[in-house]
């Protein structure tokens, strides 16, 4: 893998300080990401139309005992390709993570996904066992393919991908509109503005593309293969009021991992939660994310010495 390292010309608002970002360039897309912390390396993965800003409450509060890696997938956020013919599809963002993890030195870790986030951590938990400790997915789910919901889903994501003029971005209400949906209740203001800007800078071909690879009838039933042969631990977090992925189809993409057949409950459903739990409780997610993470890690301890 060739990869240069350089200094991102944007920046990362932490706390009240205006942090420079390094760019790695994976597959010939410079890939912005944001590392800090120490200890257990969690590497946090966003969701469509997104970009890594919406991790940070939960990175803030786990930073001072886990390593936490954050990134912008390439085509979203800062991560913009610079030809048009590249991949964007789950397979291509396992492999842009792996190439990432393998540059930073980084040789094993537990993946965080949100929604297509999570799809992807699956895919790389799976082709990668040896590097991947465990998945936590973040409003994340599936399996279950409907014909005419997902006809609907896959209008209305293209619509979404084609129509973002750039005046938007100046609208008063643009941020309050974006701060509301999706979520049970209001978000900062100033997450509806930066989801504003994560939509209307989105590369149109990794819009549409992940979009259209990642809901075909073959892409939505392979989810549950996946997760049947997984070997690592998995946990799903799912809001009760998520109107883009419901709990049913996080209990049911759950339901096909061994444990879950064990007996063991490996959900999490947030009562009065959207579809951004990282954002709307970030500090119960983070107790959550601590507790599997310690308890998969003295398990494996145990397990070990036996």
């Amino acid at each position: 893998m060739s990869a240069k390292i350089e200094l991102h010309k944007g920046c990362l608002m932490d706390s009240l300080r205006c942090v420079s970002m390094p760019v790695v360039t994976i597959r010939n897309v410079p890939h912005t990401y944001h590392l800090v912390g120490k200890g257990t390396v969690l590497v946090f993965i966003h969701g469509w139309l997104l970009s890594h800003h919406y991790w940070q409450p939960l990175i803030d509060l786990l930073k001072s005992d886990y390593t936490c890696l954050s990134y912008d997938l390439r085509g979203f956020g800062a991560s913009q390709p610079t030809v048009k013919n590249d991949e964007f599809t789950l397979d291509s963002y396992a492999q842009d993570l792996v190439e990432l993890l393998t540059y930073l030195g980084i040789t094993h870790c537990w993946l965080v996904g949100h929604s297509l986030g999570g799809s992807v951590a699956l895919l790389t938990a799976a082709q990668y066992p040896d590097r991947v400790a465990g998945v936590i997915g973040v409003n994340a789910g599936g399996g279950i393919y409907l014909q005419q919901a997902f006809d609907r889903f896959r209008r209305i994501g293209v619509q979404l991908v084609r129509f973002r003029p750039r005046w938007l971005q100046f609208v008063p209400l643009g941020g309050w509109f974006f701060a509301r949906r999706s979520v049970a209740r209001p978000l900062d203001l100033r997450w509806g503005k930066q989801r504003l800007k994560d939509w209307l800078n989105a590369c149109p071909q990794a819009a549409t593309g992940t979009l259209l690879t990642s809901t075909t009838e073959a892409a939505v039933h392979r989810l549950p293969q996946i997760v049947s042969t997984l070997s690592q631990p998995l946990y799903l977090v799912g809001g009760q009021q998520d109107d883009i992925m419901p709990c049913l189809y996080v209990r049911h993409l759950a339901s096909f991992h061994p444990r879950f057949r064990a007996g063991e409950d490996i959900v999490w459903e947030l009562p009065n939660c959207g579809h951004f739990a990282m954002l709307e409780y970030p500090e119960l997610l983070a107790q959550r994310v601590r507790l599997w993470v310690n308890q998969a890690t003295v398990t494996s301890q145990m397990a070990s010495f036996s």
